[in-house]
């Protein structure tokens, strides 16, 4: 059995993997239940689901080409998963939890999405937020509220950090 010590934070994949199941699962579900753009209102003027596909990045950037743009954000997906699988084996086993858990959310989210542009040629979104029928949030996915909450985990660790470089849990 290899040393705990020398697998670092690695046990936090742990949570990479279910973040990457239920967004597979929950894609695959919407999918095959409603047609494109359909909308099932949840909370009327706030909250729908939906069925979208994004061929672009955060809030479609870049959706709008000619198909070159899934290959460069499945290669920046696939060189931040191998960053943060490095980063997360060379964390200390313990007292880097609001790290470890920010870095493993992040990364199964990224994993997620990155499955996506490689299998489908698109990101599977179905969650719509908007106001009344005036604005409407982007559509998106449990990957990118994982990587959202993963990201807010991360300035955490960082603003909560002392100068001296000692960490607090």
């Amino acid at each position: 059995m290899p040393d705990a010590g020398r697998l670092g934070a690695l046990p936090w994949l742990w949570l990479s993997a279910i973040v990457f199941v239920l967004d597979q699962v929950s894609k695959l579900y919407f999918e095959n239940s409603l047609r494109l753009y359909q909308q099932i209102v949840v909370i009327p003027d706030y909250f729908s689901w939906t069925l979208a596909y994004n061929t672009g990045a955060a809030f479609s950037f870049l959706a709008d080409h000619d198909g070159w743009q899934r290959w460069l954000f499945a290669l920046i997906a696939v060189g931040v998963s191998a960053v943060l699988v490095v980063w997360l084996k060379r964390l200390p086993r313990r007292g880097q939890g609001w790290l470890a858990l920010g870095l493993a959310l992040v990364l199964g989210g990224a994993l997620g999405n990155l499955f996506d542009r490689v299998a489908y040629g698109h990101v599977i979104d179905f969650i719509l937020v908007h106001w009344q029928q005036r604005w409407y949030f982007p559509a998106f996915n449990v990957a990118d509220c994982a990587i959202s909450v993963g990201a807010v985990l991360l300035a955490v660790d960082m603003f909560k950090s002392d100068k001296s470089g000692d960490r607090h849990d």
